[in-house]
């Protein structure tokens, strides 16, 4: 078994930041993707951000020279850094983290931006 805790999520202000943290703990052998979703209310869970191993990334455009995705290897941690803030950010934002044939997913933790 795999679990995933985040944390960081909150309520800010547009043109705020906030970082999220996930960690990742069990049965682990070596995570190959970490990385992040989201879900507005009313709209499929989109990829956000994610990272291999290795350190390649992948943004979907809209958070692109916004949010920084980073993670610590020997921790099992991916970070999300999360600058200039729009309402449009608002959603449950999940982890997600992947190697072999298996992908687990953490409880989500809420973000919202106010205008």
């Amino acid at each position: 078994q795999v679990q995933l805790v985040e944390s960081g999520g909150g309520l800010v202000q547009a043109g705020g930041s906030l970082r999220l943290s996930c960690a990742a703990s069990g049965s682990i052998v070596s995570i190959n993707v970490m990385g992040w979703y989201r879900q507005a209310p009313g709209k499929q869970r989109e990829l956000v951000a994610t990272m291999t191993r290795g350190g390649i990334t992948n943004y979907v455009d809209s958070v692109k020279g916004r949010f920084t995705i980073s993670r610590d290897n020997a921790k099992n941690t991916v970070y999300l850094q999360m600058n200039s803030l729009k309402p449009e950010d608002t959603a449950v934002y999940y982890c997600n983290v992947k190697w072999a044939i298996w992908s687990y997913w953490g409880q989500g933790t809420q973000v919202t931006v106010s205008s």
